[in-house]
């Protein structure tokens, strides 16, 4: 592309609105620009770039033999009400009537319709396995929409659905699709992480995540240094390493007065938070629940709600805690009149100091033996440090943005849907299904955040919108025109992708401009023609290199080949 006359521009200042790294460059590039909270159009620069990401992701699938449709973004809401999602997601979803006053959704995935497709054709055994898989946007009323592609309101997805007969057949497929994913990212050249994952709105046995190691990151990632364990902070299981082998001694009430968090307390009382054990006053679906956790750790929300089977957990106000007997910063687990739940680790416990319910007054030496709970469980996030499950070792954090996702869905949808199959003895059985995840923009977001510098994008050879940037600094000589005319097509006869920079502008002006948008690659066409030179710079480097003119496209191939390798 020849930028004189093309639609082309670039922000020297940065994006007032944007606070992540990847957004403002993406703005600044001209890539994409905000049209209103998590909506964004993405411009030439932009959408050549996502296009070579999806052009990635399409050989893929194709390669593990998925097969490609596309379904329609405004659905009917029966289907999601057949299988409980309307609930689910609540506000979260675009909801609208038409003209005969019939409920519509904006898909915010796609499963239903999935399933619809298959029930067209499956009526045998013999009809299984399959994978469908589409390309196209997802609507999401997201509460927050933030640091620029990663939380959005509408976002294209690749999303993919296995049908197969039996769990047996399931693995496989789930298996072929990991692979596949790897071969994605590799190929990306993204540094990222497989964790295990809760599987949310989705449902199913078994979901993973694909995390990209970014500092934005707004999931946060448990990693073990010594094995392959990794998991999602919200469901990564919680190894005490507690040892307390004391005798149990009477349970006592002491006045704590004017103190108002547990760490206060145990400052107060002189004792180690960790043998303390502090309440959280929730209201679960309308009804008073008190979880008990050790005084150090932080209560997992998603566990909770996973353990109480519910969607949503939230501080219950006074009204609700004035159902029992609980005393706001004085509750604790001793003859309370509430569900009591608590978390494993409690078990493990001895002489710990908690609530006494009663005004400025807490227990000390309680133990397991002293309180009534109805539900016990795993309620905690994990902390740094904290025992892997499987080796024993120290666990640390890293940040991470999801950018892709694998579910072992099961039966739930075919079952509300009616997906069926007859097997080999004419007896009829539920299709299991499996779905597969990507976010495209995402993924751009994420390479950004992962490659970056002062003067821009450094974009991987991959995905760049061009492999080439062609920078001619005077537009006036007719020998440099001639010559950079000559380079330019014959990168186009050998199919590189060259933007040619023909622009009359100063070469400072040319060269940031190449710099910010991130083209891996720059030929110079100068003064240095007279010796028959121009120079070569890959934007991952500082130096600089004179190649012979009747070298440069050879060199630019060789360049290119090890970089897709």
């Amino acid at each position: 592309m020849k930028l004189n006359n093309s639609y082309f521009f670039t922000l020297r200042e940065d994006a007032k609105d944007e606070e992540s790294t990847s957004g403002n460059l993406l703005v600044r590039s001209g890539m994409i620009k905000k049209v209103g909270a998590g909506i964004y159009m993405y411009l030439p620069l932009g959408y050549k770039t996502l296009n070579n990401i999806m052009k990635i992701i399409k050989e893929e699938m194709d390669n593990a033999g998925a097969q490609e449709l596309l379904m329609p973004s405004l659905i009917p809401s029966e289907y999601y009400e057949k299988c409980g999602r309307v609930t689910i997601f609540g506000d979260d979803m675009f909801n609208l009537k038409d003209r005969y006053n019939k409920a519509h959704v904006l898909g915010p995935t796609h499963e239903e319709l999935f399933t619809i497709a298959a029930k067209a054709m499956v009526r045998s055994y013999k009809d299984l396995h399959f994978t469908l898989y589409q390309q196209a946007d997802k609507f999401r009323d997201e509460p927050r929409p933030r640091y620029g592609l990663i939380r959005v309101r509408e976002f294209i997805m690749k999303d993919a659905y296995s049908f197969d007969k039996d769990e047996e057949g399931l693995d496989k497929s789930y298996l072929n699709m990991k692979n596949a994913y790897n071969k994605i990212y590799n190929r990306l050249g993204i540094d990222y992480k497989i964790v295990r994952a809760d599987n949310g709105a989705m449902g199913g046995t078994l979901s993973e995540e694909y995390q990209a190691i970014t500092d934005i990151g707004e999931d946060i990632l448990v990693l073990c240094p010594n094995c392959d364990y990794s998991s999602n902070l919200e469901i990564a299981e919680t190894i005490s390493s507690l040892e307390q082998n004391e005798k149990d001694k009477k349970l006592e009430m002491v006045h704590t007065p004017n103190q108002a968090t547990i760490e206060d307390v145990c400052n107060y009382l002189n004792i180690d938070v960790k043998h303390s054990v502090k309440a959280l006053l929730m209201n679960a679906d309308g009804e008073l629940v008190i979880c008990f956790v050790r005084g150090d750790r932080e209560l997992c929300e998603t566990k909770v709600c996973k353990l109480l089977g519910i969607k949503e957990l939230n501080f219950a106000d006074d009204a609700l805690i004035a159902t029992s007997n609980a005393v706001p910063g004085y509750t604790g687990p001793i003859n309370l009149n509430a569900k009591v739940v608590i978390d494993k680790e409690i078990l493990q416990m001895k002489n710990f100091c908690c609530g006494a319910n009663k005004e400025e007054y807490h227990y000390i030496n309680a133990n397991l033996k002293d309180i009534n709970y109805d539900l016990v469980g795993d309620i905690v996030n994990v902390k740094e440090g904290d025992k892997c499950p499987c080796c024993g070792s120290e666990l640390y954090f890293k940040k991470g943005i999801e950018i892709g996702n694998l579910f072992k869905l099961g039966t739930k949808y075919a079952e509300n849907l009616g997906l069926t199959y007859l097997d080999e003895n004419n007896k009829e059985n539920v299709v299991i299904m499996g779905s597969y995840g990507i976010g495209p923009g995402r993924i751009l977001a994420s390479i950004v955040e992962q490659n970056h510098d002062e003067n821009g994008l450094i974009l991987p050879m991959s995905i760049a919108p061009y492999q080439v940037a062609l920078v001619q600094i005077d537009m006036k000589d007719t020998k440099q025109t001639a010559i950079a005319e000559q380079i330019y097509q014959e990168l186009i006869k050998n199919k590189i992708e060259v933007i040619y920079d023909n622009r009359e502008e100063r070469p400072g002006v040319k060269f940031k401009d190449m710099d910010l948008i991130g083209i891996p690659l720059r030929i110079t066409v100068g003064k240095k023609i007279n010796d028959n030179l121009v120079e070569l710079k890959e934007r991952t480097k500082k130096e600089q290199e004179d190649i012979s003119i009747s070298d440069i496209v050879q060199k630019v191939q060789e360049i290119i080949k090890d970089n897709l390798k």
